[in-house]
């Protein structure tokens, strides 16, 4: 998992592919990279984030486009959900589902 800034002027780029929208951090949202965003089939869907004895919900709301394969790209309220060092936000290994 990786750490996305999906609000206007932040390094998530552009507006999130599946709703044409900017979105706050403080929400659980990700985005997918572009195998497992799957042509937007998962767009508005929730996933499961699994972090260690941790576990939350997230929807897609975006395609990582410009990342390698296998990337949960989350916002800031995903790492907190999940209870992650801020020292350790960043990259960090999880395991998802769909919810």
């Amino acid at each position: 998992m990786t750490l996305n800034n999906f609000e206007k002027g932040g390094d998530g780029g552009g507006p999130s592919e599946c709703d044409g929208e900017y979105h706050s951090n403080n929400l659980l949202i990700v985005a997918l990279s572009s195998r497992w965003y799957n042509h937007g089939q998962r767009c508005l869907n929730y996933i499961n984030i699994y972090y260690k004895e941790a576990s939350t919900q997230a929807m897609v709301v975006d395609e990582c486009s410009g990342c390698g394969d296998d990337i949960v790209d989350a916002s800031s309220a995903v790492w907190v959900a999940l209870g992650v060092s801020q020292s350790d936000w960043g990259e960090t290994g999880i395991t998802w589902s769909d919810a």
